[in-house]
């Protein structure tokens, strides 16, 4: 799951990139409203972490022009601003969520999940594909059949993450790649092929399937 925290202030984005990045996310940083949307028409991004006062910019414009391009992405806002004006601008300008500053990182990431929840459309916290179940909290996989849990590494449950979020779509290596890793981030050529190896090691062969040539997939039951 890759994020784009939108965010001037050095300190708090330092802290909430390394609170996402210890939670599986994939993650990039721009510091100004200029480099937002240049960074976004670059890159897929599941979720936009947004505040509002920024230089150049401000964050009100950027999220007119993502939902004038009809851009389906997540967009939530975090800002100090906490006026009921500038939340119902907000949230009636096409935000999907709306935090005030400060906050605690814990209730960033329900938000987070929430959002992303209701955007794929899964009601439950679990994923689950009728074989499998991804606990996003505990970072935990569970073999239906037979009950039995595994932990995840966080690259591990990045991946499977992405795959369980769409059961049923064939997934290409850099479709894995961009979803596990962020600006600056070593990929090794063979790094998906390693996590996945690694997970049906830990959940079965069949678990992920490899379409030769294209991409992995997780099936779609029910």
């Amino acid at each position: 799951m890759r994020i784009l925290l939108v965010e001037d202030d050095p300190m708090i984005s330092e802290v909430v990139a390394a609170g996402l990045r210890d939670e599986s996310f994939a993650i990039d940083v721009v510091s100004s409203g200029n480099e937002a949307l240049p960074a976004f028409r670059a890159q897929h991004y599941d979720i936009v972490l947004l505040d509002l006062g920024l230089p150049g910019q401000d964050g009100f414009s950027i999220l007119a022009e993502l939902r004038q391009s009809d851009s389906p992405v997540a967009v939530l806002i975090v800002t100090a601003r906490d006026a009921l004006e500038d939340r119902l601008q907000g949230l009636n300008g096409g935000a999907d969520d709306y935090i005030i500053k400060p906050f605690e990182l814990s209730e960033l990431l329900a938000r987070i999940r929430a959002v992303l929840r209701r955007n794929a459309g899964h009601g439950s916290p679990l994923l689950s594909n009728g074989e499998l179940s991804l606990d996003p909290i505990a970072h935990q996989a569970c073999v239906l059949a037979s009950q039995q849990t595994t932990l995840l590494s966080a690259r591990e449950y990045a991946l499977l993450e992405a795959l369980m979020l769409r059961p049923g779509r064939i997934l290409s290596r850099s479709e894995l790649e961009d979803r596990i890793y962020g600006w600056g981030d070593e990929v090794e050529s063979n790094a998906v092929e390693f996590l996945i190896h690694s997970l049906r090691k830990k959940l079965g062969r069949e678990a992920i399937k490899n379409v030769r040539g294209v991409g992995w997939l997780v099936a779609k039951n029910g």
